[in-house]
């Protein structure tokens, strides 16, 4: 047995001191290094392509995950810039709005005038009728005029101490005295109750010229508005088959379907007419 161990010995001794003698100073690879390098190259080549692939896949993924969180910052400031924009697109319609109700106020500087700020409106599309934010704590009275930049709104309807309920003109069944701003002709404007923002001019001179286009404004005639203000355009003429008086269908100047700010205005007659409960409905 022992014998046979240092023959063993010896041949791995020699077989190794072989080896290293053939490697010494060689050139190429020995046979047993191909053998191995082509066993294991194509598995280390295919690991690579593996690694590689792999990397690709995770940096595409991060890639993905890194555009959504940019998009997901690009919207979100987008979402603040047009926010941004409202608010001053808000705020340029709000002063443009209220630099009309200083040019009222000026234009109407013989009259007491309060600027206030719509507060609450009925149900439905029009503001036939609402609530604004001052009242009899700042003097304001039953029938005073209410108007914005565009023209006649109506009248205070009912007034609190820091509150005012206005009815207007597309609204009201009282009639208010009107004349076309062209011809002088009057008539008596009051509200159509369609369910259209619409008003009635209703005139018995068969001579009067009134035409379509026409503006029509609130005439010296009236007990509670003064002259002037514009309440609309003529879209239509027509004749009323009841009574055959004619009429035209008036374009209210003011959007009834918005109102932020108006101004109220008073006048010295108005004292004593909401002092008399019994006006004559013709204003």
């Amino acid at each position: 047995m022992k014998r046979r161990h240092k023959i063993v010995f010896i041949i791995l001794t020699a077989a190794s001191l072989g080896l290293a003698g053939f490697s010494y100073n060689r050139k190429s690879p020995t046979i047993i290094e191909n053998a191995y390098g082509y066993a294991v190259t194509p598995i280390q080549s295919l690991n690579v392509r593996a690694s590689e692939k792999l990397k690709s896949f995770i940096n595409y993924f991060r890639g993905i995950a890194s555009l959504n969180g940019e998009n997901t910052r690009l919207k979100e400031e987008l979402l603040e810039t047009r926010a941004e924009l409202n608010r001053l697109k808000l705020t340029e319609s709000e002063n443009l709005q209220l630099e009309a109700i200083v040019g009222i106020q000026q234009k109407y500087s013989n009259y007491p005038t309060t600027g206030a700020r719509v507060i609450a409106k009925d149900p439905g599309n029009w503001f036939d009728s609402f609530i604004i934010d001052k009242g009899t704590n700042y003097g304001l009275k039953k029938n005073m005029v209410v108007m914005n930049e565009d023209g006649l709104v109506g009248k205070i309807s009912e007034c609190g101490y820091n509150y005012s309920k206005v009815i207007s003109i597309i609204d009201d069944t009282d009639a208010v005295s009107a004349e076309s701003l062209r011809t002088g002709d009057i008539g008596y404007v009051s509200a159509d109750f369609t369910g259209e923002a619409k008003c009635r001019m209703q005139y018995s001179d068969t001579n009067a010229d009134i035409l379509e286009g026409d503006e029509i404004v609130t005439s010296h005639l009236s007990e509670v508005f003064p002259p002037g203000i514009s309440i609309g355009h003529v879209i239509s003429l027509d004749t009323d088959d009841k009574n055959d008086m004619q009429y035209a269908m008036v374009e209210p100047s003011v959007d009834f379907s918005k109102l932020k700010y108006v101004i109220v205005l008073s006048a010295s007659f108005e004292n004593e007419l909401t002092e008399n409960p019994d006006a004559s409905e013709e204003q």
